[in-house]
């Protein structure tokens, strides 16, 4: 019994597979969540999953195990994981650990709170349901996203995903006062370099903080570093009553470490050999993100669907949690249509007439019904010309082609490369502008004009150099982005 008492918080290693580790403990058993340390400077961080019996408890290795041996001493911190909150945190980047990863001083006068946080109670959650503005004429008149809200993100390399993130986030800091948070899970470490480095040249660093578990790391750091970068939001919505944009890449992966972790630790898999657990871990992380009287975090999250199965249990879970899709589309992309949104493809449960009102919901609806036409129509045009069409037709095919070029926007986060000045456009502005195309008030204004503009009247300005360029080369409608913009999106 002295034994016991002398050595509460200490235990030794007595098995290790891969990155499950079993330790005997004598005197008082870690309670699961536990941080565990041991190795040389206690650089091996261990983390409690099952208590095994009344001495010994099964953890996951948050670390690489090089070096790990049976008989090591093992120390319990008695404490969970924990992510650092401040004010310091802000426009660094970090570790699921909470160690700055961005070759700068450790941030100081930070508080330490733990990552296993329970959801904000219904009681101080806002059943409202509110619109976030982005500033992007797309998103905000045909999918517009939830404050307080998820939505998925859709798209391939090199369609423009990381451009339209990094705007969002140059709107939000910007224009709403608001924090943006980037997490990335199983990232490769040259994409979050290039998104730190891109950040920093678009100015938008300064209200940002990135969270990173890159693709080499443990399965068990890659399950936690969504936790960790999600308690950062919350200190900045409970504590700061700011909005907060919490951006996720990829969660997919955050399924795939859980799935990787349930098989180490031997649990029976379920369907399509996914875990069990699956539909409870991935609440206990989206259901934190919430609006509240406080703040709201609204969520925007990359969102991998394996093998274009959008019947695969990861995407079905993920797909119950989101208020938004926003599809990226290659095919507009090459046609230098940015930000490559397929309008009729992507959705959002806010574009109804009761939450965005009766006039926002009936131009959303003409414009899909334009727009579906045109989509009808396309094949007949590339086969026998626009001139066989009807007059009616016509008038639609116009309508729907400078619809789709109001619909770019020149992007803050890519003047450097576009040469063309950002714009960020009200949705008040976005709707005038759609509406008065659908009255065919610009049939006679040259497609051009509308392309990679703001608000509806800067297409008086471009129109007159745009009927000269028409005039000089036809074959320049539509327009193409520079080859430096292209590369950059």
């Amino acid at each position: 019994m002295s034994d016991e008492h002398a050595i509460p918080h200490t235990g030794s290693v007595i098995s290790i597979r891969g990155s499950v580790v079993d330790v005997l403990f004598l005197g008082r058993l870690p309670s699961v969540f536990s941080i565990l340390r041991c190795g040389t400077n206690e650089s091996i961080v261990i983390e409690v999953m099952e208590q095994l019996d009344e001495r010994r408890v099964r953890g996951i290795a948050l670390t690489v195990t090089q070096g790990l041996a049976r008989g090591m001493l093992v120390r319990d911190t008695g404490t969970p994981l924990r992510a650092p909150v401040g004010k310091t945190i802000i426009s660094r980047m970090f570790d699921v650990f909470g160690h700055a990863i961005d070759r700068q001083a450790e941030p100081v006068d930070t508080n330490w709170r733990t990552v296993h946080r329970a959801p904000p109670p219904m009681s101080d959650r806002l059943t409202k349901s509110e619109i976030f503005q982005t500033g992007i004429k797309a998103i905000d008149v045909l999918v517009p996203l939830e404050r307080g809200g998820k939505a998925g993100l859709f798209g391939g390399a090199g369609v423009g995903k990381t451009v339209l993130l990094t705007e969002m986030i140059h709107n939000m800091i910007g224009h709403q006062k608001g924090m943006s948070i980037f997490c990335g899970i199983g990232e490769r470490c040259r994409e979050g370099e290039e998104l730190y480095s891109g950040m920093k040249d678009a100015g938008v660093l300064k209200d940002t903080v990135m969270v990173y578990g890159q693709m080499n790391e443990p399965p068990g750091a890659r399950f936690r570093v969504g936790q960790a970068a999600l308690t950062m939001a919350e200190y900045f919505r409970d504590d700061e009553h700011r909005d907060v944009l919490f951006l996720v890449d990829n969660i997919f992966r955050f399924i795939q470490a859980g799935m990787e972790v349930s098989g180490l630790l031997g649990q029976m898999p379920s369907r399509l050999g996914y875990q069990s657990t699956m539909g409870t871990e991935l609440s206990g992380l989206e259901e934190r993100i919430a609006n509240t009287r406080a703040g709201a975090i609204t969520s925007i999250q990359a969102v991998y669907v394996p093998a274009d199965d959008l019947t695969d249990p990861a995407a079905e879970h993920v797909f119950g949690h989101l208020s938004a899709s926003l599809v990226l589309s290659r095919k507009r992309a090459s046609e230098g249509l940015y930000p490559a949104i397929d309008l009729l493809q992507s959705n959002s449960a806010m574009a109804t007439a009761a939450i965005a009102g009766e006039r926002h919901y009936g131009v959303a609806q003409q414009i899909r019904k334009t727009l579906a036409e045109y989509e009808a129509l396309k094949d007949i045009v590339a086969m026998l010309g626009l001139d066989q069409l009807s007059p009616a037709d016509r008038l639609t095919v116009g309508r729907a082609r400078r619809l789709e070029r109001f619909l770019t926007q020149p992007f803050f986060a890519t003047e450097q490369f576009s040469g063309l000045k950002g714009k960020q456009v009200s949705l008040e502005d976005a709707l005038d502008g759609c509406e008065r195309i659908l009255r065919d008030e610009f049939k006679d204004v040259p497609e051009s004009a509308l392309y990679m503009i703001g608000a509806i009247g800067e297409a008086k300005k471009t129109a007159p150099k745009a009927k000269q360029e028409t005039k000089a080369n036809p074959a320049s409608v539509p327009p193409r982005i520079s080859a430096e913009a292209a590369h950059a999106a």
